[in-house]
């Protein structure tokens, strides 16, 4: 335990970060990828197409490549500069909102297409439709993979050590510039993720069970 409590600076922060991370990116994730999502079943050709570029685009580019284009494109296209913690949470947040958007298409699949055709026989806009009736089922049907996405976003946060944000990925590296053996933080490392994805995994049991006896 001596290698967390005397350095409970370095483990404050690094979790920190972390978790950040996780939930800036996730947030962005989610609210872009349910965006994408409806637009790869829209009835307009237009939007189905840019939905198509942008997953196909991104979801086969390696998120470290993401990574370097914040790292060193950013800063060339004049735009405001931004911290590095921001920036890792767009490079997450864009990179993980292509596998949500895929999870959350293959949810709207599985409703049925006469939910669809009634709510617009009663005069609702496309729109409506999917935010109102198709888009709440989806999610409640890909619960399970979703948060597979998170949890994988979860571990994809340790990419940002490589770009000087100071989160668990990275904290190896300065425990071992204080003398700590690099196996036992590890080992500790290895830990505090199981832990978070255990918290992750209680949170979709209970989802799952209050949705379903919602439904």
């Amino acid at each position: 335990m001596g290698v967390i409590t005397d350095n409970l600076d370095l483990w404050g922060t690094a979790i920190r970060n972390t978790v950040v991370l996780f939930l800036g990116g996730g947030l962005l994730a989610l609210v872009l990828g349910t965006i994408v999502g409806a637009a790869r079943v829209s009835p307009v050709p237009i939007a189905r197409g840019v939905g198509t570029v942008y997953v196909n685009a991104v979801r086969n580019t390696p998120l470290t490549l993401i990574f370097f284009f914040f790292a060193f494109g950013y800063p060339q296209l004049g735009l405001p500069k931004i911290d590095w913690v921001p920036l890792a949470m767009l490079a997450l947040g864009l990179y993980t909102a292509t596998y949500v958007a895929e999870v959350l298409r293959s949810g709207i699949n599985t409703v049925p297409v006469g939910q669809a055709e009634a709510a617009r026989a009663l005069g609702l806009t496309f729109g409506q439709v999917m935010g109102e009736i198709v888009v709440p089922q989806a999610f409640r049907s890909v619960l399970p993979p979703m948060m597979s996405v998170f949890i994988a976003l979860l571990k994809n946060t340790t990419v940002a050590a490589g770009f000087s944000v100071a989160e668990l990925g990275a904290i190896r590296a300065n425990m071992s510039e204080r003398g700590e053996n690099a196996l036992e933080v590890l080992l500790w490392v290895a830990a505090v993720f199981v832990a978070l994805v255990l918290l992750l995994s209680w949170l979709q049991r209970t989802l799952e069970n209050r949705w379903r006896v919602a439904r």
